[in-house]
């Protein structure tokens, strides 16, 4: 079965606009492997605003403890900064089960785009070489959605990595757009390609209940879905339990 990870960015954007501890970070994630979420995702950014390095560091705790997968996400070029150490400084301190590569700036609302693996392979690799000297599984975010993102995936194989997050917002926008049935099919030739190079494909960006459902129909061989700004919006009508439990009935099918 797909397994499902959620990203808890959205508790810790709340969080920041009133300053505080609450929500907490760490109990939201509680919640959600209480009620049968496989891990946990964040994405700290440089400008921390939303996920710090201090709950970068308790929810490695926590996921530790609990026995389940942290994925961290950042982008390895963001040089360092105050409250933020860099992205490889994070793994190395925490040493998250999967660390996933993201090229997002500053400037960005949110990530939108993959990597350019023809133009950026050779910078990745020493990053990811470390990430795997850590004992980290690497993966680079990927657009299925360009021809080009989909012939350049085999080079992230070649680089080292174990697999690739298909970046699913594209979809996300043709599916309700009812425009789907083509996206869809760019997604299954991406993830069939990349599983000919020899990687696992996970996939997230802007899934929710109503998408998740066709994606995973349509697209073969998904090993990992990271599902945050949606999951949390719903579970403020539904709950944590029975947004989970929605998820993990989708993902069973």
């Amino acid at each position: 079965m797909t397994v499902l990870s959620v990203n808890v960015n959205k508790i810790a954007v709340l969080r920041n606009s009133r300053g505080g501890d609450e929500p907490s970070v760490v109990a939201a994630a509680s919640a959600c492997l209480d009620a049968g979420a496989h891990g946990i995702t964040v994405h700290p950014r440089p400008d921390a605003r939303h996920i710090r390095a201090d709950d970068v560091h308790a929810l490695s705790e926590l996921t530790r403890r609990r026995g389940v997968e942290f994925n961290l996400e950042g982008n390895p070029f963001a040089p360092a900064r105050d409250g933020y150490p860099g992205f490889l400084a994070l793994c190395e301190a925490v040493r998250p089960a999967q660390a996933t590569l993201v090229p997002d700036g500053d400037a960005q609302l949110t990530s939108d785009h993959g990597f350019d693996f023809v133009r950026d392979a050779q910078s990745l690799r020493p990053y990811v070489d470390a990430l795997k000297a850590m004992g980290c599984r690497v993966s680079l975010f990927a657009d299925a959605h360009t021809a080009s993102g989909r012939e350049g995936i085999g080079h992230a194989a070649v680089i080292g990595a174990d697999r690739v997050e298909l970046y699913t917002g594209p979809y996300a926008e043709a599916f309700a757009d009812g425009t789907v049935d083509a996206m869809a099919a760019q997604f299954a030739e991406a993830a069939r390609r990349a599983m000919d190079a020899g990687l696992g494909v996970n996939a997230g960006h802007d899934l929710s209940q109503a998408n998740l459902g066709y994606f995973l129909e349509h697209v073969p061989g998904i090993l990992e879905v990271s599902i945050g700004h949606a999951l949390i919006g719903e579970a403020i009508y539904q709950g944590i339990d029975k947004t989970i439990a929605a998820y993990l009935r989708i993902l069973a099918k």
